[in-house]
């Protein structure tokens, strides 16, 4: 495969016979490019800073296989290195769960936290440790998965239901049915055995603090299977965004592809919550920061975004965990500070150019 000038800066890959043909936008590669450096920087310091503080050339020696020290080792292999890369693999998910809900229902406030696919996942784990303790945690991503699943379909069939739905229905739907799951959440919280409520508080917070090596194993192997997927989908993504009509007169499998992608979505929202708890907002800011950053395809635009969402968790738990010592603030609590402000204004915009 050859790289050839495009048009308007772009850079276009060609396969010797042209059976392939590739167009990147050069500003979104060089967002893409600007976005890893950044979450190397981010990697670095969430490594070397904490209440063991290590340089950075211990750091390159301990990640090279030399033992400085047995302490040094532990901190770097046991607690940071799982925790760091849980926190990025989690933010990714999230942020491309968003993405494709986006997509799929046209919406830009579509976020699996706000229309409660986060909350149905949360649902099912706290089941599983306030009423079934039994239960095995190995199980708890499959019942998140279930749980998510059960409330994507409610949402979905309840919006289909509504003729001429403006675009801030589909969110107003799935707020109100968060609500209510969160309810039943509280119930069993208030009620549960002390001990499993607080062990499923600390979960809810959405906090990477007690983040292990089987959560990484967890999270990067669902990620294997469902990246590739979502990139394999981004062609039918660009149609969906034209609307249904035009997508089934371009002869897109509409409803295959519109129920692939819900169930990537939730997929990637369930997993994520079950291992970690739930990220708010992610999935909302990382889509629409991917786009200020560059227009491009689909399928570039959905590795800026993951990227997008693995620096920002990444980032609020280094500063949750570092700017506040000893005191550490989970995660989730910070991209709550953070997507709420920007929620409120997209609403706003949203509502203004519907006239509502």
């Amino acid at each position: 495969m050859t790289a050839l000038p495009a048009p308007r800066g772009d850079i276009l890959l060609r396969s010797p016979r042209e059976a392939i043909a590739l167009r990147f936008p050069v500003r979104g590669l060089v967002a893409a490019l600007v976005l890893t450096l950044l979450l190397i920087a981010i990697f670095a310091m969430s490594m070397t800073i904490g209440s063991y503080d290590i340089d950075l050339p211990t750091l390159l020696a301990t990640l090279s296989g030399q033992t400085i020290s047995a302490a040094i080792d532990n901190v770097v292999w046991q607690f940071r290195m799982p925790r760091t890369l849980a926190a990025m693999m989690v933010g990714a998910m999230m942020a491309l769960s968003g993405g494709a809900l986006q997509t799929v229902t046209r919406n830009g406030l579509a976020d699996p936290s706000l229309v409660g696919i986060s909350q149905g996942a949360a649902l099912a784990v706290v089941f599983a440790i306030v009423v079934m303790p039994e239960i095995d945690p190995r199980l708890r991503p499959l019942l998140a998965l279930v749980g998510a699943l059960g409330v994507a379909a409610l949402i979905q069939a309840m919006s289909s239901q509504q003729r001429g739905a403006s675009p801030i229905r589909f969110i107003l739907i799935g707020v109100g049915i968060s609500a209510f799951i969160s309810a039943i959440t509280s119930i069993m919280l208030t009620y549960g055995d002390i001990d499993d409520a607080v062990a499923a508080l600390a979960w809810l917070a959405g906090s990477v603090n007690a983040a292990s090596w089987a959560d990484v194993s967890i999270l990067f192997g669902w990620s294997v299977v469902l990246l590739p997927l979502i990139l394999l989908l981004s062609r039918s993504m660009a149609v969906l965004r034209m609307g249904e009509e035009t997508a089934i007169g371009l002869g897109a499998p509409v409803r295959r592809a519109r129920a692939t992608l819900i169930a990537v979505a939730v997929a990637f929202a369930a997993i994520a919550t079950a291992v970690i708890g739930p990220i708010g907002f992610v999935g909302l800011i990382a889509p629409h920061a991917a786009r200020r950053l560059a227009r491009t395809g689909l399928g570039l635009h959905t590795i800026i975004t993951a990227l997008c969402g693995a620096l920002l968790v990444a980032t609020a738990d280094l500063v949750g965990r570092a700017a506040f010592a000893p005191i550490q603030l989970p995660a989730g609590l910070l991209t709550a500070l953070i997507g709420v402000p920007i929620f409120v204004y997209l609403l706003h915009r949203s509502a203004a150019q519907s006239n509502l």
